[in-house]
């Protein structure tokens, strides 16, 4: 399909830009631009997609997301390489994963080439807002919302597809080595629920429980499984990794209550590269604490696309509070960072394909 521009009326000043990404944290600042792209079931499906303005969207206050959180979203970096271009790292996933969230709630499936090329639109409009902070990127928020006005309990008819941009700096306002997580006594995901699809009410339903955390001084918090309520799931917006004295390493198997995270599925084949056994298998909260205080533990990893790969260094609860190692960075913990920013920043020869240039 061919996008159609409409030039921003007033982009913001260059001297403005600039004092904006100098030191943009996360999820605050965001580029001048859009994506559109508009479904209707009437029409035939996805309509001429747009590129324009960012501006609010205007909405009938009937619009299904309003009322039954028809609502999927992605999350991917945009990379400067040494050459002065920009880099994606695996975006073909996050158009596949996007599909899955869409068919779980219901929604239409978006061609991946399409998906595709809204960022690359955006990209080509908005790349001067790269920040200068070392360590930034460009995060993309590809998302599709409801917007049939109806009250009738069914599938919308028609959606909107839209993609913006925001300068990112660190995730963790502490810039911590190793952060330390709260286990919650809140579930947020139950077998047959939409744990694994990427939707708005997942994050909605750890915010009570992620607050908790917060208020408490922790960086994150942790949530077990809905059933026994013992068993590892993953952190409110990372998977997690759990690195042993004898070299094998275990993650929490995916049973429709986890993300499935795409740093995760890139971490276990560099860790594999790396000589490491690793499995994807329960591993419960006694267990964690009884590893964590015979050694047998040595590290723990956190891995998102917003936060890339960080070290959990405590972890705490009702029950009272553990280290893991030293409580910081660890070896593998580090090295791993390393090699996964420096292929996605382009430093690092990829030898997966894993990088798109755009």
């Amino acid at each position: 399909m061919h996008f159609t521009r409409t030039p921003h009326p007033a982009p913001t000043p260059d001297a403005t830009r600039e004092q904006l990404i100098a030191d943009p944290g996360f999820g605050t600042v965001f580029t001048d631009h859009m994506v559109v792209i508009d479904y209707d079931e009437a029409l035939g499906g996805w309509q001429t997609p747009t590129i324009g303005p960012r501006q609010p969207i205007a909405m009938d206050p009937a619009a299904s997301v309003l009322h039954y959180a028809q609502e999927i979203f992605e999350g991917l970096k945009a990379y400067r390489h040494p050459d002065g271009g920009l880099g994606l790292f695996r975006p073909e996933a996050n158009a596949a994963r996007f599909n899955a969230s869409a068919e779980r709630l219901a929604m239409p499936q978006l061609p991946p080439e399409l998906f595709l090329a809204a960022i690359r639109e955006l990209l080509d409009v908005d790349g001067n807002w790269f920040p200068a902070v070392e360590g930034g990127a460009l995060y993309l928020r590809p998302f599709m919302i409801a917007t049939e006005a109806f009250l009738g309990v069914r599938p919308a008819k028609q959606y909107k597809f839209i993609v913006i941009a925001s300068p990112a700096g660190n995730y963790f306002k502490s810039g911590a080595k190793a952060v330390s997580i709260w286990i919650s006594d809140y579930t947020r995901a139950a077998p047959g629920g939409t744990g694994a699809a990427k939707c708005g009410g997942n994050y909605a339903a750890s915010l009570v429980p992620t607050g908790q955390a917060f208020a408490m001084g922790h960086d994150q918090v942790l949530f077990l499984d809905a059933v026994e309520r013992k068993w590892v799931e993953e952190l409110g917006g990372m998977n997690l990794f759990f690195v042993f004295a004898d070299g094998t390493v275990i993650t929490p198997p995916l049973t429709g209550t986890i993300l499935p995270g795409i740093t995760r599925d890139s971490l276990m084949a560099l860790l594999e590269e790396q000589g490491l056994t690793v499995s994807e298998s329960p591993y419960s909260i006694d267990q964690w604490r009884e590893d964590a205080a015979s050694g047998h533990l040595v590290e723990v990893m956190a891995c998102g696309t917003a936060a890339v790969v960080t070290a959990v260094g405590t972890v705490a609860g009702p029950e009272g509070a553990f280290t893991i190692g030293a409580g910081g960075i660890g070896q593998t913990t580090a090295k791993l960072r390393e090699t996964l920013v420096g292929i996605q920043t382009g430093r690092i020869a990829d030898n997966h394909g894993w990088v798109m240039r755009v």
